[in-house]
């Protein structure tokens, strides 16, 4: 597959240590579209915080892991952050990375009505990595995660969300994108090219 020239120049210079994604309505068609293109020996850890319904995430798990070539796991508390693994926020708990780049899960009150809260997740991991973070938004229909990502965008870290025109539900990456204009507005399968991509640098 060709290389994009933008994607190349857009993260020309940056090095990556983590990559957080946050999707609601329409958000897993979307992660199936972009992350079984991963190779196996993928380097980067990569947390997804999706709004489902309290008991869903062990499914989610099961049916990512028949599809990916990493190993995937639901987070826990104290979890450490571990390259190349792609970790589901467990239904129920907010999830927010430590100084020790370590899961801790939270029971305080919903966030934009969503409990994990994209935004909380980003604006930790935020904290945690800076510039070497990069966040994309995806699918949704609320405004959880446009602050997330606007913390990642003011910490230096790479910022992205799906194409609106593309998503099952626009209202998400439009939200992000009025807020703090992300660093690429991208279809999924650009999306999946960046993430390829962001490992080899």
């Amino acid at each position: 597959m060709p290389t994009d020239p933008s994607l190349e120049l857009a993260i020309q210079g940056r090095t990556t240590e983590a990559v957080v994604i946050g999707a609601s309505a329409g958000g897993v068609n979307a992660l199936m579209q972009v992350l079984p293109a991963l190779p196996r020996g993928y380097r980067l850890p990569i947390v997804v915080v999706l709004h489902v319904r309290s008991g869903r995430h062990n499914q989610l798990v099961d049916v990512f892991q028949q599809r990916l070539q990493i190993p995937v796991s639901e987070a826990g508390d104290k979890d450490e952050l571990i390259p190349g693994t792609l970790y589901f926020a467990p239904a129920g708990y907010h999830l927010l990375l430590e100084d020790e780049r370590s899961f801790a899960l939270s029971c305080d009150a919903p966030v934009h009505f969503a409990r994990p809260a994209i935004d909380i997740t980003m604006e930790t991991a935020a904290d945690v990595f800076g510039a070497n973070l990069a966040g994309i938004l995806l699918t949704g229909a609320n405004n959880d995660g446009a602050q997330g990502l606007a913390a990642i965008g003011r910490a230096g870290g790479l910022t992205l969300v799906q194409d609106p025109e593309e998503a099952n539900v626009g209202v998400m990456p439009l939200e992000a994108i009025r807020l703090r204009q992300p660093d690429l507005v991208l279809p999924l399968e650009k999306i999946k090219q960046l993430l390829l991509m962001l490992e080899k640098h």
